[in-house]
């Protein structure tokens, strides 16, 4: 039987497209495509990467007084 995807098939393919869609779409529509290929492969990288850590954010916060007996008034 051959192979699925010759040079020839994706010849009559092509032109197919063209006929259907028009000059005008096929750019389009290979935006398009190529979009929702860029999205699914972010997609599946995230799914196999391990989520990277959330940076920390260390705040500017005064010393605690210290814990000794409370100070009495003179």
């Amino acid at each position: 039987m051959g192979e699925l995807l010759q040079p020839w098939h994706l010849v009559v393919l092509g032109v197919v497209a063209f006929l259907l869609f028009g000059a005008k779409r096929l750019p389009e529509l290979g935006k398009g495509l190529g979009e929702g290929l860029k999205g699914f492969r972010e997609g599946i990288k995230g799914v196999t990467d391990p989520p990277a850590p959330a940076p920390t954010v260390q705040q500017n916060v005064a010393p605690a007084p210290p814990s000794s007996a409370p100070i009495e008034p003179k």
